[in-house]
């Protein structure tokens, strides 16, 4: 069975924090105790990190879920309670997380050691005894614990290779590699035997070491999907060169001239700078080709060995030129600049809702039954902006809003 998984689903939660104590000191010939709860201890959140020595996403095909720690809650006497640790959720190098539903690139795990927030934690509350105050000499409240971040998360791995092998189905790919490397693909004389890329690392003598990835078959209309589509074609576009195979056999499916045409216009199609990179193109299994083949081009026998040296050579030397030029890495996370306003938008029920990750937070940590703990909330939301949110938003009076777990009733004034 086939152990290479290139896609899966992953869903990560951040833990939650712990509630912050209401607690009074009591002490023997004290008069007047103040209070003292403790504050409760963050959750841990969730970081996904690229990391060499993770091959593929298999570990997350049958366990998709990962969840960091809750911290605790805190006491009396000021005593805090203990934040988890965070969660670190190895992945392979060359990983692109997406969001499941939207659909959006969130980040891009290029290299090693690259890391990513999937899921933040919760945040302790706090306890009592930060509110106290010169109006509020006794506060009877204190905050709950923030529930974790919760999402689901798609994987995407595209490998990461210096050379990658292009050609029809069935055109000697997996025999060439297995010439090339150490890497023994399964061979057989009928069209897509690869139904993964398999991965080989050739050692030239006197030279740099590269590594080739042998691309399952493409047909035309591949960049639409026919055939095993995007599904692979995503692998060739993180290499630095392209080795493009013609099948120069007289049972080849098309003519080379028409093999050539139609793969670099499939490459073109599904991403137009792959026309740009670096490539050789070779015609394949030229022991059985016949002499009116009609290519002009370097031939090779993986089978026989023939062009083959000269090929490793002139790929190590393309591999050599194509490292020292400047990288194009992208960014390991795409950036959304979060707005300096809070936003408040209408939801298709009717009630307003303000889209503010930081005003979500102080609602939802607020014990929302008590009386005080709902007047320090509304001078708090008063003072974050949320009243001139609401009200430059077109909100009237008797109409409902939500602010995370808070739902009310607004008015003016």
């Amino acid at each position: 069975m086939s152990q290479f998984v290139d896609e899966c689903g992953l869903n990560v939660r951040g833990g939650d924090g712990g509630a912050g104590a209401v607690s009074f000191r009591r002490e023997a010939h004290v008069p007047k105790g103040g209070p003292d709860g403790g504050d409760g201890g963050d959750g841990g959140s969730v970081w996904l990190e690229a990391d060499h020595n993770v091959a593929s996403l298999l570990a997350f095909r049958d366990h998709p879920h990962r969840r960091a720690g809750n911290g605790t809650h805190g006491s009396g006497g000021k005593r805090h309670g203990k934040a988890s640790e965070d969660m670190v959720v190895k992945v392979p190098e060359g990983t692109t997380v997406h969001d499941l539903y939207a659909g959006e690139v969130l980040a891009d795990l290029v290299q090693h050691g690259d890391r990513w927030l999937a899921a933040e934690a919760g945040r302790g509350g706090r306890g009592n005894a930060k509110f106290l105050s010169n109006r509020r000499r006794a506060p009877a409240f204190a905050e709950q614990g923030e529930e974790g971040e919760e999402r689901w998360l798609r994987l995407e791995l595209r490998l990461m290779a210096d050379v990658a092998l292009v050609g029809y189905p069935n055109v000697g790919k997996s025999t060439l590699i297995s010439r090339m490397s150490a890497a023994r693909p399964r061979i057989a004389d009928y069209p897509f035997t690869t139904l993964e890329p398999n991965l080989g690392v050739v050692r030239p003598e006197g030279r740099t070491e590269f590594v080739v990835a042998d691309i399952p078959g493409l047909i035309e209309g591949a960049s639409e999907g026919r055939g095993l589509g995007h599904r692979f074609l995503r692998h060739v576009e993180r290499a630095r060169v392209l080795l493009v195979l013609v099948d120069l056999a007289p049972t080849a499916l098309e003519v080379p001239e028409r093999q050539l045409e139609v793969l670099l216009g499939e490459l073109g199609a599904y991403q137009p700078e792959l026309l740009d990179r670096p490539r050789l193109v070779v015609g394949s299994r030229a022991d059985v080709a016949e002499d009116d083949v009609g290519f002009e081009g370097d031939r090779l026998s993986a089978i026989t060995g023939d062009g083959l040296d000269p090929l490793v050579h002139r790929l190590a030397d393309l591999v050599v030129e194509a490292r020292q030029a400047p990288p194009e890495r992208p960014a390991t996370v795409v950036h959304r600049p979060p707005s300096e306003d809070v936003v408040v938008e209408r939801g298709e029920d009717g009630t307003w809702e303000v889209l503010d990750r930081r005003v979500a937070r102080v609602a939802n940590l607020n014990d929302l039954t008590n009386p005080d703990a709902l007047d320090y909330l509304h001078d708090r939301l008063k003072r974050m902006g949320v009243d001139r949110a609401l009200s430059r938003a077109g909100v009237r009076d008797g109409e409902a809003v939500r602010i995370g777990r808070l739902e009310f009733t607004y008015e003016e004034g």
